[in-house]
């Protein structure tokens, strides 16, 4: 008779790794509010480090199946169908989703299954709504549409994204859903500020796109060693599949021409911006990029763009520059390396002083996430 007054939450991924990097604090302070939590994700064996990692935590592991990209009507049928009978089963009281398929596939589940509060994370919009595609657009902007209907808050991670689905009728700004909580945070426990490398390095975190502005830093990269070999350029990720992936040979073919040290994929990227000055971040589009906070927090200057989730990170000539989406390499680029260098040696101090002021503390962020979950007829206002 106990168990059944204990309240179940369940949290549905695509990619699993990210259910300890990035919701690794929100799963631990449900556990400390005596929920029973539930997570789902791909790739979740019975011989994954992950799973024994939040197995450990006490959470309940479930592995589904899912592909992350790509919108065939059977795979995505398929994984709605193994949601809902998932659902059905553990009876959850509260679901909440992030990417895109586990929010519109999740929530449509969810619904059918009869689950009483539902919520959403919008961590960034991605390759599918940069399409160039019209029907795919349209496409996604529908089951967003239908698959939000149920949801009781919708969280974002930038105001520019907000803006959009209420702008697209995905959500009405009337309903009062939308929360905005700007990133997943950043441990400061764990990223502090180290001392600065001798020699000048650039460093990219992210996964190997063409959305992540990987080509246009290896653009840049070429640009600045034709007139400073002595400067390097790290690179940190992998190849994923995806449509807009960067192919072996793109990242071969920069390698061997020495424009790019690649690190490969790393669990643990603080090494990577230890030994970098400057960090940099071209992405067309983010939620707000948790590398950037994480080098903040280690007191490095940013380089990124203009797009939605990338400038609210910056003050532009403050701690970092800002320059515009899909910027070329020119002169300008070249003569960008002396104002870095500078940010390297006399903008320490600020660049740590910010990084205190930007870099959201994660406690903040899962506090606020799980006191609207948990509270949800709570209005908030604030936009942390």
């Amino acid at each position: 008779m106990e168990n059944q007054s204990i309240e179940k939450f369940i949290l549905v991924a695509s990619h699993p790794d990210s259910l300890i990097n990035f919701r690794g604090p929100l799963i631990r302070a449900l556990l400390l509010k005596n929920l029973e939590v539930h997570v789902a994700a791909p790739d979740l064996d019975a011989d994954s480090s992950i799973r024994s990692s939040l197995e450990s935590y006490g959470v309940n592991v479930h592995k589904i199946y899912m592909k992350r990209t790509g919108m065939n009507p059977i795979s995505d049928l398929k994984t709605i169908f193994q949601l809902w009978i998932l659902m059905k089963k553990i009876k959850p009281n509260y679901f909440l989703g992030y990417t895109h398929k586990p929010v519109i596939y999740g929530n449509l589940a969810a619904w059918m299954a009869g689950v009483n509060k539902q919520f959403a994370l919008i961590t960034g919009l991605g390759y599918t709504f940069q399409s160039k595609i019209l029907w795919l657009n349209h496409l996604l902007q529908f089951l967003y549409r239908i698959s939000m209907r149920k949801v009781e808050k919708v969280f974002f991670q930038n105001p520019d994204d907000e803006s959009l689905f209420q702008n697209l009728g995905i959500i009405k700004t009337s309903d009062n859903k939308s929360v905005v909580v700007n990133g997943s945070g950043v441990d400061l426990k764990k990223f502090n500020t180290s001392p600065f490398p001798t020699k000048i390095q650039f460093l990219l975190i992210a996964r190997l796109l063409g959305d992540k502005g990987v080509r246009e830093y290896f653009k840049a990269a070429k640009a600045v060693r034709e007139k400073r070999p002595d400067i390097k350029f790290g690179l940190v990720g992998w190849i994923d599949n995806h449509p807009d992936a960067i192919s072996k040979q793109e990242l071969d073919e920069r390698i061997d021409a020495g424009d790019i040290f690649f690190y490969g994929r790393m669990d643990d990227v603080k090494p990577a911006i230890s030994e970098s000055s400057v960090y940099v971040l071209p992405s067309y589009r983010e939620g707000t990029p948790r590398t950037v906070l994480e080098a903040m927090a280690m007191g490095r200057p940013i380089i990124t763009t203009d797009a939605p989730g990338c400038k609210e990170t910056v003050k532009d000539g403050i701690n970092g520059y800002i320059v515009k989406v899909k910027s070329s390499p020119s002169a300008s680029v070249v003569n960008t390396v002396p104002t870095a260098v500078w940010f390297s040696a006399a903008l320490n101090d600020a660049s740590v002083t910010n990084a205190g002021a930007v870099s959201l503390i994660f406690e903040t962020v899962t506090e606020i996430t799980c006191s609207v979950v948990l509270n949800p007829s709570v209005a908030v206002t604030a936009k942390v």
